[in-house]
């Protein structure tokens, strides 16, 4: 079965997957040897840790299409990645539906956010017309080659019209063609509950460590009807604590030792980036 194929039933099971996001090539391979089942790739992520800037539209097509690229050549896992507004209208969504399916794509998530957007968590989103947006998803539909592509549209409208605009606007976007839906910094857990009872289609709820969405547990939202479940930035987190508390050491005490725990062994690290299979290789080579 194809990534794509795969991805889709995994949305479709509704048992509430676990997607964690990758900001770069390592950081899929970590959530692969993990054994998670689908990675996101995620814009706020390249974002962070390729530029060092906040999630409030910097990053560009060309920049997520080659992080995609890299990271589909490194993992094997269904590929979700986020494609903020599509960059522009809907002609310039065809021509990001193109490029990065063309890039190893498995979905292609949208937001109706007006450019230049911004962390779906921030204060001071703004949304486009239903009807441009809606317009959009049908651009993506169209553009994708291969019908197993998925198209994830996402709505940022409970922030700035309430939770019934929402919904309103997810079920046009399924009706447009999206795949899966996903009502993005829902604020109650009333409405995270009642999303699957309003909307036929395959979600994603997005639990943002520290935004405005109430932490739920994966089981409990598989419960209630959810295909996926996104950590987009829980490895970047992690990371940024990690390298904190490792330098930290460093700065005081002049020295960090393998074994203090605070560092991967240096064998884990080539085991991770593969270096007994390019010994190999260069051994068949040779």
């Amino acid at each position: 079965m194809s990534t794509r194929k795969q991805l889709r039933a995994l949305a479709e099971a509704r048992r509430g997957v676990l997607v964690p996001g990758a900001f770069n090539a390592l950081s899929a391979r970590v959530i692969e040897d993990l054994g998670f089942e689908a990675i996101y790739v995620t814009g706020a992520g390249v974002t962070n840790m390729w530029f060092g800037l906040p999630d409030q539209g910097f990053m560009g097509l060309s920049d997520i299409a080659d992080h995609t690229a890299r990271i589909r050549d490194a993992v094997a896992l269904p590929l979700i990645v986020d494609a903020d507004t599509g960059f522009g209208n809907a002609l310039n969504v065809y021509h990001t539906v193109r490029t990065l399916e063309r890039a190893g794509a498995d979905c292609i998530q949208l937001e109706d956010q007006v450019a230049p957007k911004r962390c779906g968590h921030f204060s001071g989103k703004d949304v486009i017309s239903t009807e441009e947006a809606a317009g959009k998803i049908k651009a993506a539909v169209d553009a994708r080659r291969d019908p197993d592509l998925l198209i994830m549209a996402r709505t940022d409208a409970a922030a700035t019209h309430g939770f019934e605009a929402a919904v309103e606007r997810a079920a046009r976007f399924a009706e447009a063609g999206a795949d899966i839906l996903f009502v993005e910094a829902v604020t109650t857990p009333e409405d995270i509950r009642a999303l699957p009872r309003r909307i036929a289609a395959p979600q994603l709820m997005n639990m943002v460590i520290g935004g405005k969405t109430p932490i739920f547990n994966a089981e409990e939202l598989a419960g209630l009807g959810y295909g996926l479940v996104l950590y987009a930035n829980a490895a970047l987190q992690g990371a940024v604590a990690g390298m904190q508390k490792a330098l930290t050491v460093l700065r005081d005490a002049r020295e960090v030792q393998e074994s203090s725990g605070l560092v991967a062994p240096f064998a884990e690290r080539q085991r991770l980036v593969g270096k007994p299979q390019w010994d190999a290789l260069e051994r068949q080579y040779s």
